[in-house]
């Protein structure tokens, strides 16, 4: 989702309130953008396009919405777009007073529940809570997942774990990580558990690993978990902590900077999906390929100049030839450790086709 609030109201106290949250909003560093009727229009406030339909379809799945009137006409404007919670923007509602912010659609994973949370705190609104785990305090897959950068790998699992914490039913959960830390109160519906045998006691398991397919040094192979007879009511969780270092000659197709990295991915059994950020040198700002790439998959750029990149220490490879080019022997390495906080190495240069690229990987943070 990207970082942007699209406001409609529809009176002139609802244009008023839409002006004030475009300003608060606006200073925490989103694009908050307010439409209002013609009439009401002005001082920073649009006049609804002729077509709002399209306004909504070109941003939905990007932007947050959120409506200043009644429920019902959020639903109407929307109804055509509604997918899945997965795939759906945040939707919110408030009273033109701002007395209330209603998490409408997407609450948890599209972020409507927090917005709602922080519109709160920063106007006095009081954010409405509706989802059940929300109402009854209890542990949620899919808020967790969002919380921790996990990527879901099962939709329908993880409805059916929050479901179960709901039964008062007790969830397993192993982590599977070299390095992790757990910090805050465990909830009370889920084990920790130190072995994968361990989970077999339970109906339903939570997984985390980012590679499912090599057993770390001393534990279990996952494939049985995840791909046998013992899938059925197992979540595995892929931790969002990648960063992908690239270099890359001058004008290579966005194919085959793609191909380049989904193979280094491969080798290490990750996808794309846990990519969190790519990083390169100031001299591929503008490259095509990166930029493609980069808003393909709505993953962050981070550019870094050589002097920068020259600070970073314990790079495995290096090149004269590269250094003459770009003034550092290793853009690709360099970018990754420089980018990914506490990161080390999980894959050092690999050559593709024209372009490099190095895999560094941050601690597994555990946040309840």
């Amino acid at each position: 989702m990207d970082n942007r609030i699209i406001i409609f109201s529809f009176t002139r106290t609802g244009m008023e309130l839409s002006r004030k949250l475009c300003r608060i909003m606006g200073s925490t560093g989103r694009e908050c953008r307010g439409y209002t009727v013609e009439k009401y229009a002005g001082k920073e406030i649009s006049p609804f396009p002729e077509d709002k339909q399209k306004l909504i379809a070109d941003n939905w799945g990007h932007a947050a919405f959120i409506f200043i009137g009644a429920a019902g006409i959020a639903v109407r404007y929307i109804a055509p777009w509604v997918k899945d919670k997965f795939a759906d923007s945040p939707v919110l509602v408030m009273d033109e007073k701002g007395q209330y912010a209603i998490p409408l659609l997407s609450g948890h994973i599209g972020g409507a529940v927090s917005l709602a949370d922080e519109i709160g705190e920063r106007t006095g609104a009081v954010p409405v809570h509706t989802t059940a785990t929300d109402v009854q305090g209890k542990f949620a897959a899919d808020v967790f997942a969002e919380k921790n950068s996990l990527l879901i790998t099962d939709r329908k699992t993880a409805k059916e774990i929050s479901a179960a914490v709901l039964a008062e039913e007790k969830i397993a959960c192993y982590i599977n990580f070299p390095q992790y830390h757990i910090s805050g109160k465990i909830p009370e519906n889920l084990i920790i558990c130190s072995t994968l045998s361990e989970t077999d006691a339970y109906r339903y398991r939570i997984i985390i690993s980012d590679n499912t397919g090599l057993a770390e040094k001393g534990k279990a192979s996952l494939r049985p978990y995840v791909e046998g007879a013992r899938k059925e009511g197992t979540l595995l969780l892929k931790p969002k902590n990648i960063t992908a270092g690239i270099g890359c000659r001058k004008g290579i197709s966005e194919e085959i900077l793609e191909e380049g990295v989904d193979q280094i991915l491969k080798i290490h059994g990750l996808e794309i999906g846990q990519v969190e950020r790519i990083a390169s040198i100031d001299l591929k700002k503008e490259e095509q390929a990166l930029l493609d790439f980069s808003e393909k998959y709505r993953i962050p750029l981070y550019i870094y100049t050589a002097d920068e990149l020259g600070k970073i220490q314990g790079v495995t490879a290096g090149s004269e030839f590269v250094k003459k080019t770009t003034g550092v022997d290793n853009v690709c390495e360099r970018a990754a450790l420089l980018c990914c906080e506490n990161g080390k190495l999980v894959q050092g240069k690999y050559i593709w086709n024209g372009m490099t690229a190095a895999l560094a990987r941050r601690p597994l943070e555990i946040r309840f």
